[in-house]
């Protein structure tokens, strides 16, 4: 194996480091991506496109910067040299934005990178692709009926989760050590957790979601996955702040950048952490359950706190997604609902039948949730809860079992997310390995959560998760591809 080849299963921080100190050259980190999303891919199908030859002009570039005149500045980037892939709904100059669709084959292509995407590179980084996802990121399995599922890489009969299947399935099989996913209901927590990495949904509206294909524009957040906590700071300070010129995202807060990787080492003394019960603790799995508990004893987390209306504040979630979703498609489903996965397509076509008086209600019982969860902030720092009610399961399988209860798994992977999200709260998934009996080891996250924009909380606490050995990110030993 190539020295670059090497680095390539490391962290994004390390990639970078080697590239400024001359160790490695970016076109050798992107070749040595490039390869083993060839060499791997075919197994896991966590790409949709590939970006090959942009990627190494990309890289050559910044290789004659630091042989040049502009080395200084250019060793000065916090992600110099680094591939990374996105989510295909994001925008990339010159291929069309698909969502997971078949209709959106036949849109034009994109006349620029989606603002993210723009700032990731201006940080030195390098696209190598994008990647698969639920169909208008409308799921939680990545089992996409166009292009086929995506497959954990840890076990390639069990899914990747979703939406954002693709984006943690291609950070957990090496294939690249950064990505970007969105999070509406839990499609950036849910595949984190399943494929054992790190992943961080911001408060909803801290990054610009300028560029990107919507879902429901009231929820939807965007976010980076990672193999290590660290290479979350960067990538999340190097997105981070406001939007200028004429297409700006409405939805986006325009504050300052906060940069929290200076802050990264300061651990989690001194925080007051409280572990949810109640309706988390009813619907997950023991594994689930026993990862949390791991996680408490580490960080001395021993208080048991349940958050006011949170089954109101998921069904609200659940009604405003149906509807503001559908809405979006509702030309296509009138003129062409055959082109339309059958489950997104019904689920939809029920979205547009919603009455207005139910969303308009469902938008109070919302605000009403918010202020109650922001008083218990009042007390603690940091909650934690599991991020999926059990492990990865098998591909095609439609029903689990939770406490006794049988529940469909499309809907219910995303059973602890969506409360979260629905009041734009900060939450960084950290992977914790555990497993069913009988079974190899498998990961299940834990949300570490935090009152509205107080990302530095929970990456704090998910670094001190990491240093203290309870959470890590291993990459998939994929094996010999032939």
């Amino acid at each position: 194996m190539s020295a670059a080849s090497e680095l390539l299963l490391k962290d994004a921080a390390a990639m970078a480091d080697a590239v400024r100190r001359g160790e490695v050259s970016a076109s050798a980190l992107v070749q040595a991506s490039l390869a083993r999303i060839e060499a791997t891919d075919g197994r896991v199908n966590a790409f949709t496109d590939r970006t090959g030859r942009r990627a190494l002009q990309r890289a050559a570039a910044l290789d004659a910067q630091l042989a040049g005149g502009a080395a200084a500045p250019t060793r000065a980037l916090p992600l110099l040299g680094v591939p990374f892939a996105v989510k295909n709904l994001f925008d990339i100059e010159g291929l069309p934005t698909l969502a997971g669709s078949k209709i959106e084959r036949e849109s034009p292509p994109a006349r620029a990178d989606a603002a993210l995407v723009q700032r990731l590179e201006a940080a030195g980084a390098v696209l190598v692709g994008a990647l698969s996802m639920d169909e208008y990121a409308y799921g939680f399995t990545t089992e996409n009926s166009h292009v086929g599922p995506v497959r954990n890489p840890h076990d390639l009969e069990r899914i990747a989760g979703g939406s954002s299947g693709g984006s943690g399935a291609a950070v957990a099989a090496g294939q690249v050590p950064l990505t970007l996913g969105s999070d509406t209901n839990g499609s950036i927590r849910v595949p984190a957790s399943l494929c054992g990495v790190f992943g961080l949904k911001p408060t909803f509206g801290r990054l610009p979601r300028s560029g990107t294909y919507p879902f429901v524009s009231s929820l939807d957040h965007l976010g980076p996955f990672a193999r290590s906590v660290r290479d979350l700071a960067l990538a999340y300070d190097a997105m981070q702040g406001p939007e200028t010129g004429r297409l700006r995202d409405p939805g986006c807060a325009q504050r300052v950048a906060e940069p929290v990787t200076p802050l990264m080492n300061q651990g989690a003394q001194g925080l007051r952490i409280g572990v949810l019960g109640g309706f988390f603790r009813t619907r997950a799995v023991p594994e689930a359950l026993a990862a949390v508990d791991r996680a408490a004893a580490a960080l001395g987390a021993g208080e048991t706190v349940e958050l006011p209306m949170v089954q109101a504040g998921r069904a609200a979630a659940f009604l405003i997604t149906n509807s503001e979703g559908a809405a979006l498609h509702l030309q296509d489903l009138r003129t062409r609902p055959q082109d339309f996965e059958p489950l997104s397509r019904d689920r939809f076509l029920a979205g547009t039948l919603l009455p207005a008086a139910w969303i308009a209600r469902a938008q109070r019982v919302r605000r009403l949730y918010a202020e109650g969860v922001a008083r218990v902030f009042e007390r603690f720092d940091i909650l934690l809860a599991p991020a999926t009610p059990c492990a990865a399961t098998p591909i095609g399988r439609e029903w689990f079992e939770i406490n006794g209860q049988r529940l469909p798994v499309r809907p219910n992977m995303g059973v602890l997310t969506q409360p979260i999200s629905c009041i734009g709260l900060p939450v960084c998934a950290v992977p914790v390995w555990g497993g069913e009996a009988g079974a190899a080891p498998l990961p299940i996250g834990v949300q570490v959560i935090a009152a509205p924009w107080r990302e530095d909380l929970v990456l704090r606490v998910a670094a001190a998760l990491e240093a203290a050995g309870v959470a890590c990110s291993p990459v998939a030993q994929l094996g010999d591809p032939s």
